[in-house]
């Protein structure tokens, strides 16, 4: 009979029913709920499956003090990302009212050039996802329109889906804004910006090479067309908002303090209150539309920045495509991404406390002898989990709880294993029809992803470059802050 303080040796069996649950769980929430899984019934399946991992415990001889205390280290240890998430919901929103990612969008779409509409269409996209965070609104807004722009010049819908995408996800893999950013560094255990720095190391020439595809292919195109959707967003913006550089003021300062390794809540809590300044001085009919008081401007200001902060604030122009890019859910609207941290790191912690998850990767990192063979096996575990748990959130979670530890044993920094899940979770995610991603931009731009998914260079590039980065060892930082070369 085992004793409470014995514990018995697991068996990958054993360690694999929680995972077989949660990946059931998870489909069943992909057929049931679509897109909406996010809101609770994901959350759920990792709270039902970590019960099902601390039963397991229990009959391994663990105590539930043992896997309680692995709970509340995990939750822990993923407290300075929920701190950040909520002062980035706090920064999206001043910078919206200000009028900073108004004018960012405004200054990404003057780019557009027809005679090389793929390679534009990927550098608006991008710069568009880099200031709100979002491959989501990205798509479903300014990526409509361009599609339309695409489908008037005569250019194959998929061409033009997967350049829009490849843009989007440069976003959503390195703005400080996007919830996959702060999600992959809180669960490898290294900070943001360092995370950002080091992913930029495969990130850039994946979409140097992506637009150079692009380039090529433009050359095969025909362009001729009118850029009446464009002008149309142009106009919309400069009728409700001051549009000018002066305005990046505020994302420089943000800049200069990355640069100069200020932590990352100070830093994005200043970037938000220099936005809350910025709307003050420059959008005063913002200002007023969104607080609805016009009578007092003092009152005005502050109810308007309390809301862009902290709740969901829309700008309504006359062009219904623009709109919800101009709306954002400030603090609010990172709850369910915190929810979803909180239930993963509950899921993950029991699954670590009683040795679940060094069982499963033991397995599965023997087959792994050199530092590429790892970096390759982690990034097919993310793709794996993209294509069974068909979530990008947990493409990302899951891995990167399952080869922490083993990249600190190999004295791997963390950013080794943040850049890894980023390079191929989140980039992914898009490629299979099942996930939520790929559902919903399919659904959005009304291309089926079956259509967009080969044209998806930056996606599949990404995952390939960060696995040659290991295996040539190029830039593979150590545990003692230094890099091989």
């Amino acid at each position: 009979m085992t004793t409470p303080n014995t514990h018995r040796k697991v068996t990958l069996f054993e360690a694999l029913i929680p995972i077989t649950i949660l990946v059931s769980l998870l489909a069943i929430n992909v057929v049931y709920y679509g897109d909406s899984a996010l809101s609770g019934a994901n959350q759920m399946a990792l709270l039902l499956s970590a019960a099902i991992a601390a039963v397991v415990g229990l009959n391994l001889g663990y105590t539930w003090e043992e896997l309680q205390k692995g709970i509340v280290k995990s939750i822990k240890s993923a407290l300075p990302a929920i701190l950040i998430l909520l002062i980035i919901g706090a920064l999206a929103g001043t910078w919206m009212i200000s009028g900073i990612v108004p004018s960012m969008i405004y200054y990404g779409l003057k780019i557009l050039n027809p005679t090389f509409f793929l390679v534009a269409a990927t550098i608006v996209c991008a710069i568009v996802s880099v200031s709100t965070g979002s491959s989501w609104s990205t798509v479903a807004t300014v990526g409509l329109a361009l599609l339309g722009i695409g489908s008037a010049l005569g250019i194959h819908e998929g061409m033009v889906a997967g350049a829009i995408i490849s843009g989007a996800y440069f976003g959503d893999k390195m703005s400080p804004l996007s919830d996959t950013t702060n999600l992959a560094p809180a669960m490898a255990g290294t900070d943001l910006f360092t995370h950002i720095r080091y992913m930029t190391l495969t990130t850039v020439p994946s979409l140097v090479i992506t637009l150079i595809i692009f380039m090529v292919m433009g050359f095969f195109i025909d362009s001729k067309s009118d850029n009446a959707g464009v002008d149309a967003l142009l106009k919309a913006l400069e009728h409700k908002f001051y549009i000018s550089p002066v305005l990046f003021i505020v994302p420089a300062i943000v800049i200069f303090m990355i640069v100069k390794k200020v932590d990352a809540l100070p830093a994005l809590l200043i970037g938000a209150l220099l936005g809350g300044l910025a709307a003050i001085i420059f959008q005063p009919s913002v200002i007023k539309e969104v607080s609805g008081v016009t009578a007092s401007y003092g009152k005005s200001a502050y109810m308007a920045l309390m809301n862009a902060m902290g709740s969901k604030v829309s700008v309504v122009t006359d062009n219904e495509s623009i709109n919800e890019l101009l709306t954002t859910k400030g603090m609010n609207g990172m709850l369910n991404t915190i929810w979803l941290i909180i239930c993963a790191m509950c899921f993950g912690g029991v699954m670590e406390a009683c040795g679940l998850l060094h069982k499963i990767t033991m397995s599965i990192v023997k087959f792994a002898k050199s530092t590429g063979s790892l970096i390759a096996t982690t990034a097919g575990t993310c793709v794996f989990f993209n294509a069974t748990a068909s979530d990008q959130y947990l493409a990302i979670v899951v891995p990167g709880r399952m080869f922490a530890e083993t990249y600190k044993e190999r004295g791997l920094a963390p950013e080794n294993l943040s850049r890894t899940l980023e390079d191929s979770g989140t980039v992914t995610s898009v490629l299979f029809p099942w996930n939520t991603c790929g559902a919903t931009q399919a659904s959005v731009l009304g291309v089926a992803t079956g259509t967009y998914w080969m044209y998806c260079f930056f996606n599949i590039i990404s995952p390939l470059m960060t696995i040659i980065f290991g295996y040539l060892n190029i830039k593979i930082a150590r545990i003692s802050g230094k890099a091989t070369n």
